[in-house]
C-alpha cells in the first residue's frame, strides 16, 4: 500500500510500477479529505506492508487507524511532494527506496 497526500502523483506511480511485479498487488491511496482515493479501514486491512511518502502521512495514518495497524509494516519513503506522475527521477527513488524493503526482480 502506498499513501501519499491527495493520491494524485507519488502514490499513483508507485502503484503504478510496483503492481504485479513479482507477483505483489499494490494499492494507493491519500490522507487528506480531496484525496483522488482516501485511505480507509479496507486499505490498511488489505495491506502487508504500508509505504508513506512522508512522516505527516505516518503520522496522519496512525492518528486514525491505530488501533488496525499492529502487525503492520509501516515505511517511510522519505520523498518530498516535489514530482508529476511518473516522473523518471521519482521512479528511480522508488525504485531504490521500495528495494531496500522487498526482494524486487
Amino acid at each position: 500500500m502506498f499513501i501519499c497526500s491527495k493520491n494524485k502523483w507519488r502514490s499513483p506511480t508507485a502503484e503504478k510500477i510496483f503492481h504485479l511485479r513479482n507477483d505483489f498487488e499494490a494499492r494507493s491511496a491519500g490522507t487528506e479529505n480531496g484525496a483522488r482515493i482516501k485511505i480507509t479501514d479496507g486499505h490498511i486491512g488489505w495491506a502487508d506492508i504500508i509505504f508513506v511518502m512522508e512522516k505527516k502521512h505516518m503520522r496522519r495514518i496512525r492518528d486514525k487507524f491505530g488501533n488496525l495497524l499492529e502487525g503492520k509494516q509501516i515505511v517511510n519513503l522519505d520523498i518530498p511532494d516535489d514530482y508529476q506522475f511518473m516522473d523518471e527521477e521519482l521512479i528511480d527513488i522508488l525504485e531504490v527506496r521500495v528495494a531496500e524493503q522487498i526482494q524486487l526482480d
